[in-house]
């Protein structure tokens, strides 16, 4: 019987299949909101205004070609940008397993983060004025490693609250032994 698509061959794992190629399949990934494409396109659109507003300023002041190619260059990675925006939201999901929290992101590099429910200091809800507007929480998970602390952004404020209650109480219950 030939082995699963994404388990290791006899001699280790398949052919043309990192750590991360393909995301775990055993796992029930829950995917975020994406109204967070429309907060990121807001965000973005505001950077882009303000560059294309100074390098415009400095065009029409200066009359220079390098401000025109400035300009150019502003709209091309804003439109570049929001097609990235776009595919990076579709790729956040997360995880709940029995021990641990798996966070997934990324597009050209992509992030698998595991967070063992034992290893958590405390869970954080937080939503700026564009994240409630569009009815939206980031859940922020602390750890004793900086380095491994994970985010979930574009939750429902029920959800990111359910959420934050179950990391939390798992992480008192396994923290227990300790």
């Amino acid at each position: 019987m030939p082995a699963a698509p994404d388990a290791p061959g006899p001699s280790g794992p398949v052919p043309g299949r990192g750590p991360l190629e393909p995301w775990p399949s055993t796992v029930d990934w829950q995917p975020i909101s994406t109204d967070l494409i429309w907060v990121e396109l807001i965000r973005l659109a505001i950077v882009v205004a303000v560059g294309l507003a100074v390098t415009a300023v400095g065009w029409a002041l200066s009359g220079h070609w390098l401000f025109g190619l400035a300009v150019a260059v502003v709209a091309l990675l804003g439109g570049w940008r929001a097609i990235a925006i776009v595919r990076a939201v579709r790729a956040w999901g997360y995880a709940e397993r029995e021990n641990d929290l798996l966070v997934r992101h990324g597009l050209l590099v992509r992030r698998l983060s595991i967070v063992p429910y034992s290893r958590m200091q405390f869970v954080d809800v937080s939503a700026g004025p564009l994240e409630r507007a569009f009815d939206l929480a980031t859940v922020q998970l602390h750890t004793a490693a900086a380095a491994s602390d994970a985010r979930v952004p574009g939750l429902r404020p029920t959800e990111a609250s359910r959420l934050r209650d179950r990391l939390t109480a798992l992480g008192e219950d396994r923290a227990e032994g300790l």
